[in-house]
């Protein structure tokens, strides 16, 4: 996939273009569901599918104090967007000027000058240009009188129980805060994961009997709550079960938070290696244990767990 950075700098207009917009951070089912429609268009029309996403996060832009954490961190949403068939990114720096473009000019001199669209792509509850005034009807407003055709993409829901439920970024981040890893599984569709560097750690794992590999995730990134998870952990292509903790290790005063991960049946050296994580259950809470002793027996007993939730992982199983 080819990457942009800020559409202006391009000196050349693109062509035959089938674009779709927005932040797609996690790149959840209804995002999934929008990209897949614009790649699908493309096709057929003989275009040249293009997502235009924003660096940094409009919020952190505009009302700092109410940014939220991100989902993903950049690297993994264009690979997302990459597996589902779109072949250009444009990463488009948000600054207060380019907030304060009217939707018109948005569309007519930003995206008109630098883009020959052939269609737009977009989700039923879009919004863009100044004050957030731009939507769907606006586009097709636009579209008629600039000679391109906008497809608008409906609200995803997933089963959940006996009822359906609406997929968005703002429940994913509720799910996401709350460790309910299978209800942000479902709305994904892909267990939610993190990637980090593995960077030194006071291999006090390694003394329990548990080494342990210290993920660096990037800042900004929204964590789950402290706890212990069932993870599949990705080496060389292939996945292995294991155990992550996220907290700051009470048991021996500790007061930095760390991402340490255990993987089962697992002899090798991560050191300096990227690391991604497939969070599928939280075990249980972080606790405070009475010593080490204790510490390695609750240990143990997270790992004989980890197993057992992880039988029928569909990785595991096929040995990839």
């Amino acid at each position: 996939m080819r990457v942009i950075r800020h559409l202006a700098s391009q000196r050349e207009k693109l062509t035959r273009v089938v674009l779709t917009l927005g932040n797609f951070d996690g790149v959840h089912l209804g995002h999934q569901a929008i990209l897949r429609a614009a790649a699908a268009r493309a096709r057929e029309l003989g275009g040249q599918a293009v997502v235009l996403t924003f660096e940094p996060h409009p919020m952190a832009v505009l009302a700092p104090e109410k940014a939220p954490l991100i989902i993903q961190p950049l690297h993994d949403r264009l690979a997302a967007i990459r597996e589902l068939g779109v072949g250009v990114a444009v990463l488009q720096r948000f600054t207060h000027v380019f907030a304060a473009l009217e939707p018109e000019a948005f569309v007519r001199d930003f995206l008109c000058r630098h883009l020959e669209l052939r269609q737009v792509v977009v989700g039923y509850n879009v919004n863009f240009g100044r004050n957030r005034a731009g939507s769907g009807e606006t586009l097709r407003t636009l579209g008629a009188a600039l000679g391109f055709g906008v497809d608008v993409v409906g609200p995803v829901s997933v089963p959940d129980g006996t009822r359906a439920e609406q997929v968005s970024s703002t429940r994913l981040r509720e799910l996401l805060r709350e460790g309910d890893m299978p209800g942000a599984r479902r709305l994904l569709g892909r267990p939610h994961a993190l990637r980090g560097r593995v960077v030194m750690g006071d291999q006090r794992g390694r003394t329990l009997g548990f080494p342990t590999a210290n993920l660096h995730v990037r800042p900004g990134v929204l964590l789950p709550p402290d706890g212990v998870y069932a993870v599949l952990a990705e080496v060389d292509g292939k996945s292995h079960p294991g155990v992550l903790n996220i907290g700051v290790r009470p048991t021996f005063a500790g007061r930095r938070r760390t991402i340490e991960a255990h993987l089962l049946d697992f002899d090798g050296d991560l050191y300096r290696r990227w690391l991604v994580v497939k969070l599928t259950v939280r075990l249980r809470g972080e606790m405070t244990f009475s010593g080490p002793e204790a510490l390695r027996t609750a240990i143990a007993a997270d790992v004989a767990r980890a197993r057992q939730e992880l039988a029928h992982e569909p990785a595991l199983r096929r040995g990839g």
